[in-house]
């Protein structure tokens, strides 16, 4: 099984992540969380300020990761293909063209369990943009994906406990 989470920065994808490594229903499952800190140390530029050479790095991880059984993820094809639309240094041409080809990828999931940011503070790990607008914007543009894509996607929220009790839910529903 193949289980994504997709949502703007800051809405606890990789500390849900992180919690589920503890439960044994996922002792047979890879875990996958993100590399930014280790991608930003080789200058692949981030957020808004990232290239469509950046994008195809990050588009290569999932696709890699989607290559695994039995993984959970703390970010989808979705997320990647938002943050290619709000680049700054991506042409519209350009992030089209990239989302056409990397939305073959989306049906690769068993779930996806979009994280809405609402009620949520951004926190500063000193990698992650902390622009509220920005952050908005990604949050925007990943609900206009889920829509225009149309994977089958559940939406999670509360705290960390009440979203691993929906997930498995879900999962076992």
């Amino acid at each position: 099984m193949k289980i994504g989470f997709c949502g703007t920065m800051s809405v606890g994808k990789t500390t849900l992540v992180n919690a589920l490594k503890e439960l044994p229903e996922f002792k047979n499952y890879n875990f996958a969380t993100e590399r930014s800190k280790y991608l930003n140390s080789l200058g692949i530029p981030l957020n808004h300020e990232t290239t469509i050479e950046g994008q195809t790095i990050f588009l290569a991880e999932r696709v890699t990761e989607l290559m695994q059984e039995n993984l959970i993820t703390d970010r989808t094809i979705i997320d990647v293909m938002s943050f290619t639309n709000c680049a700054t240094k991506v042409s519209y041409i350009d992030a089209d063209a990239f989302n056409e080809y990397a939305s073959r990828f989306i049906k690769k999931y068993d779930f996806i369990f979009y994280i809405s940011p609402e009620g949520l503070g951004i926190e500063d790990n000193g990698i992650r943009e902390t622009n509220v607008e920005y952050r908005n914007k990604i949050d925007e543009t990943i609900q206009k994906l889920l829509f225009k894509y149309r994977p089958v996607f559940y939406t999670i929220k509360g705290s960390t406990d009440e979203r691993i009790e929906q997930i498995l839910k879900t999962i076992n529903h």
